[in-house]
């Protein structure tokens, strides 16, 4: 298991850090894009950049990017939506991604507002159609944007926390313990278990909240000039 972690965490520190964090910037543009973020795993990209964070400083700089190609890759979503939305979800891919996904997610946003932006982007499929959504509904760009960001900013401090540590921890131990590797794994396992846990509870929570619109709130979240 050392042996294996050594070449994979060497690989991935070989990489010019700038080159990292533009790459786990794009993995995020193209995630939280619209549809792209059905392909794309950002998420991934993410972890593994982050297990060759060495010091404070390359990890405020990826943090930094995945939460700037978070933003940006949503701002798209939201264009897209405003100016293409109808023409979008029933193209061919649109209809690839099948009618329920989107009514889910318009039902989302009637019933929760800005609630439902934010929580979107822990939660799969919807984190790539919600934005578009929201474009093609009458709220405005800056109360989904500060919907978004703050989730954004939870979100990408929770995957390059988890990767950072998990490979800070190896790097301590590998030359005490020979099981150094199964901590790694262990951390990574634990954390991706925990992720996946939580989803499905908020996953429950959403669904018995759209149940009981009665006990909902109705209004999307919007601003007039």
């Amino acid at each position: 298991m050392n042996e294996i972690l050594d070449w994979l965490l060497t690989t991935v520190h070989s990489v010019d850090p700038v080159l990292r964090v533009l790459i786990a910037a794009l993995a995020m543009f193209c995630e939280t894009s619209v549809l792209l973020g059905l392909v794309v795993p950002g998420d991934t990209v993410v972890l593994v950049s982050s297990t060759a964070v060495d010091g404070p400083v390359q990890f405020i700089a990826l943090l930094v990017a995945v939460i700037v190609g978070s933003l940006l890759g949503e701002s798209v979503g939201f264009s897209l939506g405003k100016f293409f939305g109808p023409r979008l979800r029933y193209s061919r891919l649109g209809r690839r991604i099948g009618e329920s996904h989107w009514a889910r997610a318009e039902t989302y946003l009637e019933r929760r507002g800005g609630i439902a932006v934010a929580i979107s982007r822990f939660l799969p499929v919807l984190h790539s159609l919600v934005p578009l959504v929201v474009g093609s509904s009458a709220m405005r760009y800056r109360i989904f944007i500060a919907w978004t960001a703050p989730a954004c900013t939870l979100w990408a401090l929770l995957y390059v926390t988890v990767g950072s540590l998990a490979a800070g921890s190896y790097r301590r131990l590998e030359g005490e313990l020979h099981y150094a590797g199964w901590i790694f794994l262990a951390i990574v396992v634990v954390a991706l278990v925990v992720i996946f846990f939580i989803r499905k509870l908020i996953e429950r929570s959403e669904a018995k909240h759209m149940q009981h619109p009665a006990k909902s709130d109705s209004a999307i979240d919007t601003e007039t000039d």
